[in-house]
């Protein structure tokens, strides 16, 4: 009888749906028939508990698909640990589930057993795209780019803090510079940031400082130009010690950062080159936004047409409907990745006036009537189907003349 029982599970396949934790994670198993193997079996995110999972499926390890959500970070270790053990993991985003929970009518009947058999079933049934781990590159492209946004990011609030500081001590001192966070311009405020430093500078304090900095000619002028400044600076004059340290070491960090950024985009050109993509030959297209596009997308097998990349990027409309009212105007659906969705607008943004194809799209959108930013999101779009074609055939983008 154990034998016969094993004989036909050969014959089967087994789907087993985990709904990810961040201490604790659930999984369910049914076969190609829907029929529950079991379910709820809970297990730790530690190596105990994956070993526990392990044993459970023994037995079905050769016919079994495991799917998981890309839940947070919280599925990677279990992620790479199966992957490791030569399990077939599919890694699903959460839309997909959330519009197969509505479909299925359990929307509001969320939890951990009922989200793990709706995972295993939207295995099962197949009609799903993977979250982009096809490749170990993607994968570091992917979290190489992200880091890069973090760290613009970064430095984009340290340059707010330190404007809003200077705007109190040295409200002056913006209209000297087209940049203020110039190299010349961090090199002073790196010395001096307040009115009080300007005019207190000595011949001595001058020639050190000017010996350390690249343009010594230009931050010569520049100091003069805001020692002058200084003696009628309309800026508040106590507690200057401490927004003085505040500023110096805003700067300090801002430079730091702008380092790493350097080392960050240096490692994406070399995974860029190493995978040898045709991507960056698309207009509009540099060496960052390809490699957050192709770190989002993944492997472009994953789609089988380019509307399914171009609701997975966000920017297909979102319908609004009520009864038998249907908006006529309607807005991206801004689901799928945000980094992907701001990269390809980025790019739309210099490929509408760098290739002709584009441009004249762009241009009948905006004879139409069009805002500028509505047509480019068309072109956005229109950019997706070129991104698919290019990488489908893994060919150059031709310019269309």
């Amino acid at each position: 009888g154990v034998y016969l029982k094993y004989f036909f599970m050969r014959f089967q396949m087994f789907y087993l749906g985990i709904d990810i934790g961040k201490n604790t994670h659930v999984a369910s198993l049914v076969d190609d028939k829907k029929k529950v193997i079991f379910k709820a079996f809970s297990f730790s995110n530690s190596i105990d508990g994956a070993e526990s999972l392990i044993l459970k499926l023994e037995a079905f390890k050769n016919e079994l698909e495991v799917g998981m959500e890309a839940t947070g970070h919280y599925w990677l270790s279990l992620y790479s640990y199966l992957v490791e053990k030569n399990f077939t993991v599919r890694v699903i985003n959460p839309i997909q589930t959330d519009g197969w929970r509505q479909g299925i009518e359990i929307r509001k009947r969320k939890t951990d057993i009922i989200d793990s058999l709706l995972i295993a079933d939207l295995l099962r049934y197949g009609d799903f795209v993977e979250t982009s781990l096809s490749n170990e590159d993607y994968l570091s492209l992917r979290n190489l780019s992200r880091f890069r946004s973090y760290l613009i990011s970064s430095i984009g609030d340290l340059k707010r803090k330190t404007i809003a500081l200077l705007d109190q001590v040295f409200p002056e001192y913006a209209s000297s510079f087209s940049n203020i966070f110039g190299k010349t311009s961090k090199e002073i405020l790196s010395n001096f940031s307040t009115p009080s430093d300007f005019e207190d500078i000595n011949s001595d304090d001058l020639n050190t400082f000017l010996e350390s900095v690249s343009k010594k000619n230009y931050a010569s002028k520049k100091i003069d130009e805001l020692s002058k400044k200084a003696s009628s600076s309309f800026g508040i004059n106590f507690c200057l010690d401490s927004f003085s340290l505040q500023i110096k070491m805003l700067i300090e960090q801002i430079s730091f950062i702008q380092n790493q950024v350097s080392d960050v985009e240096n490692e994406i050109e070399v995974l860029l080159e190493k995978l040898n993509s045709p991507i960056t030959t698309i207009p509009g297209i540099g060496s960052v936004n390809a490699a957050t596009i192709l770190g989002e997308i993944g492997d472009i097998k994953r789609f089988s047409n380019p509307s399914k990349l171009v609701a997975y990027a966000g920017l297909d409309a979102s319908v609004s409907q009520s009864g038998e009212y249907e908006s006529t105007y309607n807005h991206m659906s801004k689901r799928g990745s945000p980094y992907l969705r701001r990269a390809l607008f980025q790019s739309s943004l210099r490929a509408e006036f760098c290739d002709p194809v584009f441009s004249d799209y762009y241009q009948k959108k905006i004879s139409e009537g069009k805002h500028h930013l509505v047509a480019t999101n068309a072109v956005a779009r229109k950019l997706c189907h070129t991104i698919f074609a290019v990488l489908t055939k893994n060919e150059p983008y031709q310019v269309q003349s």
